[in-house]
């Protein structure tokens, strides 16, 4: 057998590669997924701009309200339900703000999930955009 980068470390066994993807799913949504829920009215999360107010403002993704990462906090996040699901997003695959976003929203107790892509891939794919204001 020859030797190649991508078989030197060999791939995970089934249930180890289930539990893995499965797990991702639970952390990560897609562009897709969150715009055809907002479309078809289906509103069980809240998504989160967590980019700067003067990015927000530039352009977002339509129904999208903006939370900077840097400004959640328990008291900011005392006006949504305990239960509330959040989907963040910041710039796209080279920004970790949503990550960041993610990690302080479950520190606090709350259901999250990041939108993968960011705003990059949700502008490729042509969803509706909010631009020029807030």
């Amino acid at each position: 057998m020859i030797a190649t980068r991508v078989a030197a470390t060999p791939p995970l066994t089934e249930k180890p590669a289930r539990d893995f993807f499965a797990d991702k799913l639970r952390y990560e949504t897609d562009p897709a997924d969150v715009c055809a829920d907002l479309q078809d009215g289906l509103r069980s999360f809240v998504l989160l701009d967590v980019r700067s107010a003067a990015d927000y403002a530039g352009k977002h993704a339509q129904g999208a309200e903006s939370l900077p990462y840097r400004d959640i906090n328990r008291k900011r996040m005392a006006a949504y339900p305990e239960d509330a699901l959040f989907v963040v997003y910041c710039w796209g695959p080279g920004c970790n703000g949503s990550t960041k976003a993610a990690l302080r929203l479950a520190e606090l107790g709350y259901a999250v999930k990041e939108m993968i892509g960011g705003i990059e891939y949700w502008e490729r794919e042509g969803y509706p955009l909010v631009i020029g204001r807030a």
